[in-house]
């Protein structure tokens, strides 16, 4: 014991002065980290060192270990301690030693994967020191060795192996390419090789010399923030150095935003920031025109990054009017011209200067901003509620937006009468087709104050080719101008959406026959499917609309056939992409929902769904009350549906036990049926006007008054094929007084009839009567034979099927078909030959299928 507290005594003391010498270094000295860790190291190996010499007794205590000598040697000595900077440019050269020694044995592996690490290693380099001479020394001749190996190769017989030919292609294709970036170095370098390098030499001796080194590895670093300025903090960029944004240097900031896009954690908020402050210190229009083609870009990326799907109205609104002042400084300054596929100016250090003349042409697409802001807008209303107060605001934005769109299409009209190419065309085209697509859903009141509103904030001196200032009379001529340009310039999509786009803005303002006639003559219903979703949408639109027209024109029949195809399928929502219909067991995935729901028109082009299905149930109602009425008269006949959405409803009221008044526009629409089957017109038309969405269509009173007297006309149709069978004759003004229409109009009604074949009477113009033909009517037993021929054909279909499902359609089918004709079954038969038995008068049997119906005008366009 007594050894133990002797050896730790003595050592102790020592030790603990040892730690206060040290202690007391380091509140003179900054020390680092690494600093900090390398002297507790060295502490606790002295202090291992003390613990063994603690344990050693007499004479061997005070021995001198080899350790302790390499210890004050290692203190004696001075560590150098070299910067990130100086490491990397080290780094550099020995890559390009490798490159070099690569070359002398035209090792070209070596030379493509250093080559490779040189470009990696060059990226680090520049972050803190301007681009090295002998970097482009390197390039430069590395490119001139691969073109003398070329031509070697062309001379020379033998050929690489197979891992320096790959090597010597991989560096062949890519050094050219790399050095596009520094072209302006490399041209200088070979026009005077030794003056280049020798003024690289001359700076790095101008250099001050490196402070001497401090002992006890203690390091010297550079302070990694900025001073700070008297208004704030000063941005600090890598190294530690504070950003100057000059006008020399806005290129520069440029590249390294560009070059950032796309990557990882980038902060574009900051971008943005950094964008903004080089607009403040942009002298040149070409200065300011890159800029702002920049930073426009960079507030579209922030909808990618950010969790929303469409862009915030804040920056949205910033990215506007950059636009408008992008637009303004191309407008001044006309020899700048920002065109798609322009070659990208490369030298940073040097801004062009296009000489007296002279047009420069930079990369860009003002078309694509534009429709990109319209696009955004258009999201954004997409997930806006509409019935808020934000919807009505954010709508107010669509003035701006175009007004920015005018002011493009002048601009690339100025262009393409400068540079008549397909491309500037199709730029023409684009923003002419965006505007219509802005004006041709709305009434012409709204247009006209938009139309307004836009020239008044036009600058003067801008004025349109297409569209001249204070020459388009009215909308109409307008839009008429607007799609015959289109017609006349473009094809494929554009030219059939701004057909689309016509017809209608036409049906929309009550133009029947002219959107009927251009949809006819446009083919557009006979190859539709071949185009995109949304111009399949759009045609939908214009189908819908031509419907309407038709009904408020009074014409029933042709709204009915026309709306039938949307409104038939029960997919109103789908087809006028107004809204999802998410089924139960849907096959839908994800991606196609997103697409859905991203092709969803804005709340204000909405067609009202349920005034829709009004008018597609009463024009439905005013074709099926009296082909129900005709086909009631006549059993033999089967029942033809018009329409099976009217019917499926008609029957299902027909079933309830008990049914109360009616609730909404569907019942409304059902009871005014069933008065009207029942003869009471007056009743029906009461009910029909008392429907409150009629109030929505323009024009509510004249809408009323045409259904009052359709109804009377139906009504009056209706009763005659309900009664025919039971009158001999009928007079005239007891069918005036009954329906309360004129005899002239009854008479009208009753000839239209009669030469339609749907009813078998005549015209008793001097008596002021209707005289009714009785036909043979069938007696029980032979509508019994009828019903029986009829189930036998279906049987005899039926079996021939099966046959020729098991015999394959071989030999057996030719026989088969022989003894058809004479079973009267399916044979061929001779052109016209009826099947089914002859019935007494003349009478034919009924066709299989119920194809017996002739059915006037009606039944013609149906068979059509």
């Amino acid at each position: 014991m007594s050894r133990f507290f002797y050896g730790g005594g003595s050592d102790s003391e020592s030790s603990s002065s040892e730690e206060e010498e040290l202690y007391s270094d380091q509140e003179e000295k900054e020390v680092s980290e690494e600093e900090e860790s390398s002297e507790d190291e060295e502490s606790e190996e002295e202090s291992s060192e003390d613990d063994e010499a603690g344990g050693r007794t007499g004479a061997s205590r005070f021995m001198r270990d080899v350790s302790d000598s390499e210890e004050s040697e290692d203190e004696d000595k001075v560590t150098i301690v070299k910067s990130a900077k100086d490491k990397r440019l080290e780094e550099l050269e020995n890559i390009i030693k490798l490159i070099e020694n690569a070359e002398k044995i035209n090792d070209w592996a070596v030379i493509s994967a250093e080559f490779d690490k040189l470009n990696k290693q060059i990226v680090k380099v520049t972050q803190s020191v301007p681009l090295p001479k002998i970097y482009v020394k390197t390039v430069a001749d590395l490119e001139d060795f691969v073109t003398e190996t070329v031509a070697k190769q062309k001379t020379q017989a033998k050929k690489m192996n197979a891992s320096n030919q790959k090597g010597f292609n991989a560096v062949k294709q890519r050094i050219k390419k790399n050095n596009k970036e520094y072209a302006a170095q490399i041209e200088k370098y070979r026009a005077a090789k030794e003056d280049y390098m020798e003024a690289e030499e001359e700076k790095e001796e101008k250099k001050p010399a490196a402070p001497a080194p401090r002992p006890a590895k203690v390091e010297r670093f550079e302070p990694s923030m900025a001073a700070v300025e008297d208004d704030g903090f000063a941005t600090v960029g890598r190294g530690g150095k504070t950003l100057q944004y000059t006008p020399e240097s806005i290129l520069k900031h440029l590249r390294v935003i560009v070059e950032s896009r796309g990557k990882k954690n980038t902060d574009r908020i900051e971008q943005i920031r950094v964008m903004e402050k080089l607009l403040e210190v942009a002298q040149t229009p070409y200065q300011r025109i890159r800029v702002y083609l920049t930073l426009i870009s960079t507030r579209f990326d922030l909808t990618s990054s950010s969790t929303a799907n469409y862009m915030p109205s804040e920056q949205w609104k910033l990215a506007e009017q950059e636009f408008s002042t992008l637009l303004s400084v191309l407008e001044t300054n006309r020899n700048y011209v920002v065109a798609e596929g322009a070659e990208e100016w490369e030298d940073d250090d040097k801004q062009p200067v296009p000489a007296a003349g002279e047009t420069l042409y930079i990369p860009g697409s003002i078309i694509s901003y534009i429709e990109r802001l319209d696009d955004e807008l258009t999201r954004s209303l997409q997930h806006i509620d509409p019935h808020t107060a934000e919807y009505i605001e954010r709508l107010s934005d669509e003035q701006q937006l175009y007004n920015n769109l005018v002011r493009t299409q002048f601009y690339v009209e100025g262009l393409s009468q400068t540079d008549k190419t397909s491309l500037r065309q199709d730029s023409v085209n684009r923003v002419i087709m965006r505007r219509l697509e802005h004006v041709y859903f709305k009434p012409s009141q709204v247009v006209s104050i938009l139309e307004d509103a836009t020239w008044k904030g036009m600058p003067s001196h801008l004025d349109s080719t297409i569209t001249p200032r204070g020459k388009i009379a009215d909308v109409s001529n307008l839009v008429q101008t607007l799609c015959n340009y289109l017609f006349r310039y473009s094809d494929g999509i554009i030219r059939a959406r701004s057909m689309l786009c016509q017809i209608y803005f036409l049906a929309l303002h009550d133009q029947y026959y002219r959107s009927r006639d251009l949809m006819l003559m446009s083919h557009l219903s006979e190859n539709i499917s071949n185009f995109d979703v949304s111009t399949q949408i759009l045609f939908n639109r214009t189908l819908v609309q031509i419907g309407l027209c038709a009904f408020r024109a009074g014409l029933i029949y042709e709204a009915q056939t026309t709306l039938s195809e949307v409104c038939g399928s029960g997919r109103q929502k789908e087809l006028l992409a107004q809204g999802i219909i998410l089924q139960r067991y849907s096959t839908v995935s994800p991606e196609q929902e997103r697409l859905e729901r991203q092709r969803q028109l804005p709340f204000h082009m909405h067609i009202n769904l349920e005034l829709l299905e009004c008018i597609y149930l009463t024009s439905s109602m005013f074709l099926e009350v009296p082909l129900m009425a005709q086909t009631s008269s006549s059993p033999e006949m089967k029942r033809r549906v018009i329409s099976k959405t009217f019917r499926r409803m008609l029957d299902y009221n027909e079933r309830q036990v008990f049914t109360g008044p009616a609730e909404n526009t569907r019942d409304g629409v059902i009871m005014s049926a069933k008065f009207l089957a029942a003869g009471d017109w007056k009743k029906a038309a009461t009910m029909l006007n008392s429907i409150k969405i009629w109030d929505l269509m323009p024009q509510p009173d004249k809408i009323k008054e045409m259904l009052s007297a359709q109804i009377q006309e139906e009504g009056l149709r209706t009763y005659l094929f309900t009664y025919a069978p039971f009158y001999d004759s009928l007079s005239i003004a007891t069918l005036s007084s009954m329906f309360e229409l004129p005899e002239k109009k009854i008479a009208a009604i009753i000839s239209r009839m009669i030469s339609h074949e749907e009813l078998a009477a005549a015209l008793d113009q001097v008596n002021g009567a209707i005289v009714f033909r009785k036909g043979v009517e069938l007696s029980r037993l032979q509508s019994q034979i009828v019903t029986l021929a009829d189930k036998s054909m279906a049987l005899l279909e039926a079996n021939e099927k099966t046959l020729e499902q098991r015999t394959q359609g071989m030999a057996n089918a030719f026989q088969r078909d022989q003894g058809a004709g004479a079973r009267g079954g399916r044979g061929p038969g001779r052109p016209g030959q009826a099947r089914g038995p002859r019935l007494p008068g003349g009478q034919q049997g009924r066709r299989p299928g119920g194809q017996q119906f002739g059915g006037g005008a009606l039944g013609g366009a149906i068979k059509a």
